[in-house]
């Protein structure tokens, strides 16, 4: 586990793990409920918000279909041809812009850069932050 992984507050821990769970989900195309329940017993959870997580994973499965037509239109290319970990970090964040508006907008894409910079390739946080940032005006978060 990296220094920045133990260092993170309980809802950056919380994405995190809903990313990678999201992640599991479609690539593995197990049910949500099996994937959800793996994760939480063989993962880390320490320092986790954990209902935050489930929260987070469920309802981003949830409203997928919702999530997804709100991002396909700010993409530059078609969602299926998206690197898998970008995918659960957008349909995570869109989830977050789109459904828990108590969450401020910079914080919410803020978070996906970092969590990117966890786990996705070199420079897809740039990719990542280029697509929220104009997600968020559209749901008039910005």
């Amino acid at each position: 586990m990296t220094e920045q992984v133990k260092k993170a507050s309980p809802r950056r821990r919380a994405r995190e793990c809903a990313v990678q769970a999201l992640y599991s989900w479609y690539v593995s195309q197990n049910p949500a409920e099996t994937v959800e329940l793996n994760f939480v017993t063989e993962q880390e959870m320490k320092g986790v918000d954990l209902p935050y997580f489930r929260k987070l994973f469920r309802q981003t499965i949830e409203n997928i279909d919702t999530v997804d037509r709100t991002l396909a239109p700010h993409l530059d290319r078609n969602l299926d041809e998206l690197d898998p970990i970008e995918k659960a970090i957008l349909r995570l964040a869109v989830y977050e812009l789109q459904f828990e508006t108590d969450v401020p907008y910079k914080v919410v894409i803020n978070e996906a850069i970092e969590v990117t910079k966890v786990f996705g390739a070199d420079e897809s946080h740039k990719y990542v932050n280029g697509v929220l940032d104009k997600v968020a005006p559209a749901l008039a978060r910005k």
